[in-house]
Order: structure tokens, then sequence, then C-alpha cells
């Protein structure tokens, strides 16, 4: 995982937005360009980010691009996080 990548496609709320529309399952591009009122290649590019952070996967179906959330990626973020957060004592 590239953390870096990882915190820079989180520091966006579009992008955390596609994440939690995968969260219930994946979805086309066009499903997801109907739930965002942004340009495609706007949608395009969050998507790429999210591709290189390794947030989200891609899988072609036939004509159709379906994005799927990375869960095991999403899962290490959340073990960063709560390390990050999680108050240790001193020995």
């Amino acid at each position: 995982m590239k953390q870096q990548l990882v915190f820079k496609a989180l520091a966006d709320g579009t992008r955390r937005n596609i994440l939690r529309a995968l969260r219930a399952g994946s979805k086309s591009a066009g499903e997801l360009s109907e739930e965002f009122s942004i340009t495609k290649a706007s949608l395009s590019h969050h998507l790429a980010l999210l591709l290189n952070a390794e947030l989200v996967r891609r899988e072609r179906r036939g004509q159709q691009l379906i994005y799927s959330l990375n869960s095991s990626v999403a899962e290490e973020v959340m073990a960063i996080l709560f390390d990050l957060f999680s108050h240790k004592e001193d020995s």
C-alpha cells in the first residue's frame, strides 16, 4: 500500500463519497456517474486516483467497467488510523 497516495485520495470529499457508494456493492462507472453531479471526466479522474491508491478495484465485464471497494486495503488503512489515534501507555 502506498500510504501517501491513500491519504491523498482520502483527503477529497468526492472520493470519500465514492468509497461510501461502493460500500453497498460493486457499481459500474455509469451507475456511479448517476450518483454524483460531476462530469464524467471528473469522475474518471477521481476513480483513477482511488485505483492508484489501491482503495478500489476495477474489473471489465463485457463493455462495462465495474468498480468495487478493495476491502483489504481499507482494513489496512483503518488499522493505521486506529494505531495512530490509540492511547498507548509509555513503559
